[in-house]
């Protein structure tokens, strides 16, 4: 059933946030590079990158596509895009442009060769329907390309208390908002109902367990951002997060049992819309 109600983002579009976008889009770009590869993405093509943000996907699938190729990057927050638009500026990417908008609903001259997004389709209410939207978009046997995570995959081991109790938070939280802690694993399900051939898919995850690992950063940064709305749905009781120390806490104790953490599954889906 359709659902019209706009993707809502749990985080925000801060400084703040935008800066731990893309620390975030840094730590994944190698798994989001070799997706788009195996996905045929290749130089030459006019791509559409859903929910943007501040651009990190699509100055990555720019440097894919080359200078014949053409990324329009879309995104529903002014303050994303205009940060997106001053990135392209400074770096004088003159193969990106950026708009203002729900991808889903924006309308383009001609079709795109592909159409992508990283982290997305997790905040739509509808994401079958947001997919079906985006896939009119695409050229008939064009690319329709997403990443998603599963965040059942995040996890410690041997037990670190402290990571799996933040990791537990961070999916109640995007429970209560009613994003998907687990979209990775629902695109095959989302390709289909989205009027697709069944998709081709990936799954890649990022482990470690020293002491320059990323993800204690990571994950102590996103409590951050959202420590609001997880006491305000009870999920923590005020004072319960010691912030400034979340992140050394989860890493001394992974350092203590001699273990390692594994990050969210990182699951790509693509397929081609029918000829």
């Amino acid at each position: 059933m359709e659902n019209d109600a706009p993707p809502v983002y749990l985080l925000g579009h801060s400084n703040k946030e935008l800066d731990r976008l893309s620390r975030q889009a840094r730590t994944y770009e190698p798994l989001t590079r070799r997706l788009f590869h195996e996905a045929g993405m290749k130089a030459g093509m006019r791509v559409l990158d859903v929910g943007c943000g501040s651009g990190d996907v699509s100055f990555l699938v720019a440097s894919i596509v080359g200078e014949t190729g053409e990324v329009v990057g879309a995104d529903r927050a002014a303050a994303a895009v205009e940060r997106a638009r001053a990135h392209a500026k400074a770096a004088e990417v003159a193969n990106v442009t950026f708009l203002q908008g729900d991808p889903t609903e924006l309308k383009f001259d001609r079709p795109f060769d592909a159409v992508v997004g990283r982290l997305v389709l997790m905040y739509y209410p509808d994401p079958a329907d947001a997919v079906r939207k985006l896939a009119e978009k695409v050229r008939p046997g064009g690319l329709i390309v997403f990443q998603e995570f599963d965040f059942d995959n995040c996890r410690s081991f041997p037990k670190a208390p402290t990571f799996d109790r933040t990791v537990d938070w961070t999916k109640k939280t995007l429970a209560a908002t009613g994003a998907s802690s687990q979209m990775g694993l629902e695109l095959h399900a989302v390709f289909l109902a989205g009027g697709l051939p069944e998709p081709t898919m990936l799954m890649e995850a990022l482990i470690g367990g020293g002491s320059e690992f990323a993800r204690y950063e990571l994950i102590a940064d996103t409590v951050q951002v959202i420590l609001p709305m997880m006491e305000k749905f009870k999920i923590v009781a005020p004072g319960e997060v010691d912030i400034a120390n979340l992140a050394r806490q989860m890493q001394k104790e992974v350092l203590a049992g001699k273990g390692v953490v594994i990050s969210p599954g990182v699951i790509g889906a693509w397929s081609r819309k029918p000829a």
